[in-house]
């Protein structure tokens, strides 16, 4: 299993028709380029998903959860949705910097 540990901000995403709203954290740099390259060699902790998603293991402070990471086409790297039980369990609020360990 291959980690990387990156420090990012939280940030949210709100539809401008739907009332729910989504956090992310974006996976840039070489711990994209890592992903990627585990996703070439076909390393994934359970194979890819949908809309080229790949599923991971991702911790942040005493929470680890298994999840999905999307490409992002505007940085270049991944999105890793923060959903509220984790960003409750962690006291995390948008435009914290998150550092968040991705195992694959």
């Amino acid at each position: 299993m291959e980690d990387f540990t990156i420090a990012t901000p939280l940030w949210r995403w709100q539809s401008a028709t739907a009332p729910g709203a989504w956090h992310f954290l974006t996976i840039a740099g070489d711990a994209a380029d890592g992903i990627r390259l585990a996703a070439m060699s076909g390393q994934w902790l359970d194979g890819r998903g949908g809309f080229g998603s790949a599923k991971v293991r991702a911790a942040i402070g005493d929470t680890v959860w298994s999840t999905s990471v999307f490409p992002h086409k505007e940085s270049g790297g991944w999105l890793l949705p923060i959903k509220a039980a984790v960003r409750k369990a962690e006291a995390l609020a948008e435009g914290d910097m998150v550092t968040v360990t991705i195992s694959l």
